[in-house]
């Protein structure tokens, strides 16, 4: 039996210790502002980190350093558009960029003012995806922009403002075409319900695609001396394509080792950890993961921005 004795123990104060007090959280009064607010956060774990990628925002704009948004179409159907809009308006938005889906749900909203239809429901009938306007529109701007020269985003941003869709103020694609902020849209072949309608070009999908990648792979060598990536509701297509683009803008000679990277999405997911807030920092700068729902979230973060910034 092993003899205890043999034990040694130290005193508690020796030992470095993770929680204090002095980073427990206040309790909040009916009069705080938000900066009250954050600043009544608990200093630890998730607390500690909503503060540091507010300030990390409020930095890069003060310092005139990029703030790149990429986001899947999660973050629309969750009715975040007008919050996404203003912040471009208020030039905080350096760039932003989007999956299929999300270009997708932005049309029908500027179109209908509604989307998102019940998948469950029309797929019995092999109506899912069948829609006859969001096809044939967004495949007609596509073909349009590939012989102007125009990336995805643009097309169909511009065919949005051609079409004077009715509810046009709601659309992130047509509001960065107005006020010039590069806007790249990233496509899966097969991935979208464009891709099923008989007016799909997959060669116009793909050169307008393709062209977007690489003014998104241009947009990140803006951040050499910093600025701030977010990641927002993609779990896949988005991660992937800033891995890869991470790469060619190092091996083109940008050491990109000052960016802050953040990660926002309702659970923790491989890809997004990876690609987004562990290798593309491991050589300098910061990742940050903050996970909940973006409707709660995204309003919180940029009602905090706001208020740090005065606006």
């Amino acid at each position: 039996m092993f003899d205890r004795s043999r034990l040694t123990t130290y005193p508690i104060r020796l030992r470095k210790n993770k929680v204090k007090i002095a980073d427990f959280a206040r309790v909040p009064s009916s009069s705080d502002s938000i900066e009250d607010f954050l600043d009544k956060l608990p200093n630890i774990l998730l607390g500690k980190d909503f503060k540091e990628v507010v300030d990390s925002l409020v930095n890069a704009y003060k310092n005139k350093q990029p703030i790149i948004l990429s986001m899947g179409a999660h973050v629309i159907k969750c009715g975040l558009n007008p919050l996404i809009i203003d912040l471009i308006k208020k030039g905080l938005i350096s760039a932003l960029a989007l999956n299929g889906a999300g270009s997708i749900h932005d049309f029908e909203i500027s179109y209908l003012g509604e989307t998102s239809e019940d998948v469950a429901i029309e797929i019995k009938e092999g109506r899912f995806g069948m829609v006859e306007e969001t096809g044939h529109y967004i495949n007609e701007a596509l073909k349009e922009g590939a012989q102007k020269g125009w990336g995805y985003g643009e097309s169909v941003g511009r065919k949005i403002l051609a079409m004077a869709n009715p509810y046009k103020e709601y659309s992130l694609l047509a509001t960065c075409v107005e006020y010039g902020v590069p806007i790249t849209v990233h496509v899966a072949l097969g991935n979208d319900i464009i891709h099923m309608h008989p007016d799909c070009d997959g060669g116009a999908i793909g050169k307008t695609s393709y062209q977007d990648f690489l003014t998104f792979v241009e947009n990140l060598t803006k951040m050499e001396k910093g600025g701030v990536y977010l990641n927002v509701g993609s779990a896949v297509v988005l991660p992937e394509v800033f891995l890869k683009a991470v790469s060619m803008v190092r091996n083109a000679g940008y050491a990109l080792d000052q960016i802050v990277t953040i990660n926002m999405d309702m659970q923790r997911q491989y890809r997004p950890l990876e690609n987004v807030v562990k290798r593309p920092t491991n050589k300098g700068g910061k990742g940050y993961m903050i996970v909940g729902h973006h409707e709660i979230n995204l309003p919180l973060l940029i009602g905090s921005l706001y208020n740090k910034l005065g606006f």
